[in-house]
């Protein structure tokens, strides 16, 4: 039976300071390797998805995605529930910073009523597949008025077996400052939580708001398949 819960151990003040100070936090052992598995041997069934989409066809990059169908797979679905749960209040907690007056609400099941109230009922949450050469250009994954600010990926593949290359990568644009890109190397089961399109950065004058878009580099050899975790749906 799919667990429904979190891994124990995680440090949730400390992941809160690591996106405050660094703007990716690190989750590891979210997923076990039989778990990783799993997952990605949806990516060859066509029932569990929604969509498919080939990046070249937009000029997204070179690889392709599919976006799971509601129901979601029941661990997809417990992975959401659980993560949004915890993520809530840091989101609020950035939302007061940059002085807006939106707050999130506490279950998943409230955040996706407000969804639907503008007309965004389309799961988002996704595989991705790469194989050699494969590549996702920066971009934001903005789908309509409603947005969480935080989202996740998961590497469900093992890298240096599996696949070389393809480390995540975060470009952040601050205020009267050159860009700052950042490569990160993920585990086998191991997430990183980024901001979905802005995050608040202290200075001199307070706080002010850094732009985020985030991407993969080149996959070298082999191929490399992750998970995807968006709170907000799509129109």
């Amino acid at each position: 039976m799919p667990r429904t819960s979190l891994p124990s151990g995680f440090d949730w003040g400390k992941l809160a300071r690591e996106l405050d100070e660094r703007g990716h936090a690190r989750l590891p052992g979210l997923l076990a390797p039989t778990e990783c598995r799993e997952l990605a041997a949806l990516y060859g069934e066509a029932r569990p998805f929604r969509k498919r989409v080939v990046m070249e066809q937009h000029r997204f990059g070179a690889g392709e995605y599919q976006y799971f169908g509601y129901p979601l797979p029941p661990l997809v679905r417990a992975l959401r529930t659980a993560l949004y749960a915890k993520l809530a209040p840091i989101a609020n907690a950035w939302g007061a910073r940059l002085g807006s007056r939106e707050r999130y609400p506490a279950s998943l099941t409230g955040f996706l009523a407000r969804c639907r109230e503008h007309a965004q009922t389309r799961p988002t949450p996704l595989l991705l597949h790469y194989r050699a050469g494969g590549y996702n250009r920066l971009h934001q994954d903005l789908y309509g008025a409603v947005a969480f600010p935080l989202q996740l990926t998961c590497l469900l593949s093992k890298p240096g077996s599996d696949f070389t290359g393809g480390e995540f990568l975060l470009l952040e644009n601050r205020p009267r400052m050159q860009s700052r890109g950042e490569a990160i190397a993920l585990e086998q089961g191991e997430a990183i939580v980024f901001p979905t399109r802005e995050r608040p950065v202290s200075g001199p004058r307070g706080d002010s708001r850094a732009q985020m878009r985030h991407g993969v580099s080149v996959v070298r050899s082999g191929e490399r398949t992750t998970l995807g975790i968006i709170f907000h749906d799509a129109q």
